[in-house]
């Protein structure tokens, strides 16, 4: 039998493209630049599966627009809010993820994020590279601390576990929000909030660590933002739709939140520049899984997939609607 055509949209690391080469026949994209729809169509002609990265917006109408040759995407990300399951679906056209692989890689970010806005890191790299330091003063660059505070975990998943876990050796209090209560080993004494207003009351650190579905867009919003105590700090290494750039910029500027962190954003790479005016904002290109041993991982969990739905006949990490 002739071995599968797919189509790897974005360059990954060395070795999973190796491992891709040796059962596929393989298409990639050589420039690794950002393609339009119209062209992972046309480069899609031909494949029986492909697989996209978060920056492959595939709608109902690029899923409609496919090769009838597409047997399965096999998205190289935990996160699937870029593709459209059931549209996938009525075309019978199975969905993997990536789940597991990126969770530490993307909680240290979450703590990196969390230290960098609250000790003020950008105003402060800034001074030095611009000659701007003159001298220590006793009350200058005054940040906040965060040991012993409270830790606010919006979607307790895998990575806000393990977010949660590294946070407990600053000595903070585990605070957060589900749809329902952890089992009490799961959450190792965090606890449990009913409804996202009640968790941000009491949100020192604000984690943001759900997943971007139709309840949780927009759900940190001007409303939500003005619950949160003095001080608090925002940090997101979910998904930038779930916050209303337009409200927390408003918020950064009257100190709710006092700072944050930030990760993704909303239609990444084109980022709210709202963001670049304030000195309370430590900002990142979405870098949670930016690890060579991380991406490695995604991208062969993604072949594993691959290797499930063609040679084993069985699904792998299949996504449902």
């Amino acid at each position: 039998m002739a071995r599968p055509t797919i189509l790897i949209t974005r360059k990954w690391p060395d070795r999973a493209q190796a491992r891709a080469a040796d059962s596929y026949e393989v298409r990639l994209n050589e420039d690794d630049r950002l393609i339009t729809t119209d062209e992972l169509v046309r480069a899609a002609q031909g494949c029986d599966a492909l697989l996209p990265t978060v920056t492959d917006r595939l709608d109902a109408a690029a899923i409609n627009a496919l090769p009838a040759s597409i047997k399965i995407i096999a998205t190289a990300s935990v996160g699937y809010d870029h593709i459209d399951i059931a549209a996938a679906q009525a075309r019978g056209i199975a969905v993997t993820n990536t789940p597991d692989v990126l969770t530490e890689a993307t909680a240290e970010i979450a703590i990196l994020l969390m230290l960098g806005a609250a000790r003020g890191a950008t105003v402060a790299e800034r001074m030095l590279r611009q000659g701007e330091w003159k001298s220590w003063s006793p009350t200058g660059m005054l940040g906040i601390e965060v040991s012993g505070k409270r830790m606010a975990i919006l979607g307790m998943g895998r990575i806000g576990k393990s977010v949660a876990r590294k946070a407990r050796a600053f000595g903070m209090e585990i605070h957060y929000h589900n749809r329902r209560p952890l089992d009490p080993g799961e959450a190792e004494g965090a606890i449990f909030h009913e409804t996202a207003d009640s968790l941000f009351k009491v949100a020192d650190v604000l984690s943001i660590n759900c997943a971007s579905t139709p309840e949780t867009r927009g759900l940190v919003n001007a409303d939500r933002l003005a619950l949160l105590p003095d001080d608090a700090v925002l940090v997101n290494t979910a998904r930038g739709d779930i916050v209303d750039d337009e409200a927390l910029i408003a918020g950064l500027k009257t100190g709710r939140p006092a700072a944050a962190g930030l990760d993704v954003f909303n239609n990444e790479p084109n980022f709210h520049r709202g963001y670049l005016e304030l000195g309370n904002v430590f900002l990142l290109p979405h870098l949670g899984s930016a690890t060579l041993s991380t991406r490695t991982a995604m991208a062969e969990r993604a072949l594993d997939n691959l290797d499930a739905f063609f040679k084993e006949n069985k699904p792998g990490d299949l996504v449902t609607a």
